[in-house]
């Protein structure tokens, strides 16, 4: 899978089950998009990015269940998720338990922009699948988080509730039914997917941790994501940044440097050597939300609103210049 965005192919294994029961034929769903139900079964194994999300997308359509992805999440357990859901599992607060689903995404798949910042009162964790090819992914995203939601609550707090839930599609029919499932205010439409959750909650410790024991995993952990993370170029380090902050602060190229421990002069030069600038990439990021968004016939005042501006009439204004200048 080397060069090609990748996922954990155990992820697949709720799905495959649910069609095995529901229809009788996962293993033809599995070979019309090019995976072996041998793969499931390997906890190392991967599989392309864009047939995993193709083949969520088809499953909810084959099997009438549009909720599939936020139903399977419900069921998923540590390992599935492998060594990061074991990490997950073992932190000592929600919030470190975050930290380090944000720090290890790139163990379970390529291709993702994850992100936990604090606002106020709040706390943010946002996941993005990177490749903009690869649409649609409503399955993906609510499949993530309402995994990542069953994880707090097996291992935290049963009746644990955010205060809003984000997702990058447009709303679908039913939504009701899925605020029951996820237990919490829905919005649609956005730059990325996010859980909203207080601050001093997920401070709360429930646990003492081995640190013995969670050093052996993160050094693990960090081995698997050192094969993927050193193929990176500066291009995609600095674009993940942007997908994670630029709706919650003003992004800059010293505070990029300083989060990539290099000089801002460094950085300006490794962009300019990969054909690029913080500003073009800047841009390049709002105009593909905005691709994505426009075609989940998103309202204009929304995505302007979705997008830091003021109003419809500036955002269209200054998306014309994005296009000039690229």
């Amino acid at each position: 899978m080397s060069g090609l965005p990748s996922v954990r192919a155990s992820v697949l294994l709720p799905l495959v089950q649910q069609i095995d029961t529901t229809w009788g034929k996962g293993d033809i769903l599995l070979a019309l998009h090019g995976i072996l139900r041998s793969q499931l079964e390997d906890p190392y194994a991967r599989v392309s990015m864009s047939r995993y999300v193709a083949l969520f997308e088809d499953a909810a359509t084959l099997i009438k269940e549009p909720h599939l992805g936020a139903m399977l999440g419900l069921a998923t357990k540590p390992g599935d998720l492998g060594p990061a859901g074991l990490l997950f599992s073992m932190s000592s607060t929600i919030r470190r338990a975050f930290e380090r689903v944000t720090s290890n995404v790139q163990s379970l798949q390529g291709a993702t922009s994850s992100g936990l910042i604090e606002d106020s009162d709040e706390l943010i964790w946002s996941y993005r699948i990177t490749d903009e090819s690869i649409w649609p992914r409503r399955q993906d995203s609510e499949f993530t988080i309402s995994t990542t939601l069953q994880m707090v609550r097996s291992f935290f707090d049963p009746n644990w509730s955010p205060l809003e839930i984000h997702f990058e599609h447009g709303e679908p029919s039913g939504v009701k039914e899925l605020e029951k499932l996820f237990q919490a205010p829905l919005i649609f439409g956005q730059s990325s997917n996010r859980i909203i959750f207080d601050r001093e909650g997920a401070d709360k410790r429930y646990r003492v941790e081995d640190p013995a024991l969670t050093t052996i995993i993160e050094r693990h952990l960090s081995d698997i994501i050192g094969e993927v993370d050193g193929n990176l170029s500066f291009t995609s380090k600095v674009s993940s940044y942007i997908e994670i902050h630029l709706t919650h602060k003003r992004i800059t190229l010293p505070e990029i440097a300083r989060e990539l421990k290099i000089s801002p002069r460094t950085l300006q030069r490794r962009l300019a050597e990969e054909g690029t600038s913080l500003r073009v990439l800047i841009e390049s990021h709002r105009n593909s939300v905005t691709t994505n968004l426009l075609q989940a016939k998103i309202r204009k005042n929304r995505i302007a609103e979705t997008l830091g501006y003021a109003d419809s009439t500036t955002f269209w204004r200054a998306r014309r210049n994005w296009s000039s200048d690229t």
